[in-house]
């Protein structure tokens, strides 16, 4: 099973790891689309005015921009140590033990904005770029990296998708048969924002914890039920609800 998360506009400074290698990153064959992207962040970043603009960035996030210059020689942390926000403090990955973190490594994608997916324990700096960004120099991102990302998304059994639906146009998924879209609801179907990413934390953290061997929706739903957690079938093809207290 592999699980795709969204990131978060909110990230951890600093890191420890060497400068970002896109060799290392987890979907190789979208080197090309993460070069591209990083050259052009690094290019806007020289020219402070234009990347506020670029970026929507008020005086008091101008610090960001810095960020992009030294997306090459920054240093790094994990994705899922980078992230903060409501879901990444739900999963809460740096309380995990060491079998639990190399089970998101080998089962959760984060996907970003300048990088594509990359894996929950791939290293990457600090940045600041969203979805919805027209960047200089690319195509617009949905563009630019839905067909690939989406190629490369294909390979492998089931999927759980867990993004918001800016990163779902970046590399929708092709199978509906082998993955499945979660959505947050209440018990009466209403979809809910305030408890979403929450939700979707507390549900990859059980995961990582457990670690069940789920091969479709079917084998979810029976490990959902056996640990209490409200998960169904919704009347769109593909989706499961996610039910929460709202």
């Amino acid at each position: 099973m592999k699980i795709l998360l969204p990131p978060s506009e909110t990230k951890r400074p600093g890191g420890v790891g060497d400068p970002l290698s896109l060799d290392a990153l987890s979907l190789p064959s979208l080197r090309p689309q993460r070069e591209a992207v990083v050259d052009a962040l690094i290019a806007l970043a020289h020219d402070p005015a234009a990347a506020r603009r670029v970026l929507k960035l008020s005086a008091r996030q101008a610090g960001d921009i810095e960020h992009n210059r030294m997306l090459r020689t920054a240093a790094t942390m994990p994705a899922v140590d980078r992230y903060t926000g409501v879901l990444y403090d739900a999963l809460d990955a740096t309380s995990l033990d060491a079998t639990a973190r190399r089970w998101l490594g080998g089962h959760v994608l984060i996907h970003s904005a300048p990088f594509g997916p990359v894996g929950a324990l791939d290293l990457i700096p600090a940045y600041r770029l969203a979805a919805g960004t027209s960047l200089p120099g690319v195509p617009p991102l949905r563009r630019h990296w839905a067909e690939t990302t989406s190629e490369a998304l294909s390979a492998g059994g089931f999927t759980l998708d867990l993004r918001s639906e800016a990163y779902v146009a970046l590399g929708p998924l092709r199978s509906p048969g082998r993955s499945a879209y979660v959505r947050v609801v209440t018990e009466s179907g209403r979809a809910l924002n305030h408890f979403n990413k929450q939700a979707k934390g507390e549900l990859v953290r059980l995961l990582a914890t457990t670690r069940p061997r789920v091969a479709g929706p079917a084998a979810l739903l029976a490990w959902a039920e056996d640990h209490g957690i409200r998960l169904r079938n919704a009347a769109d093809e593909g989706v499961l609800d996610l039910v929460v207290d709202g």
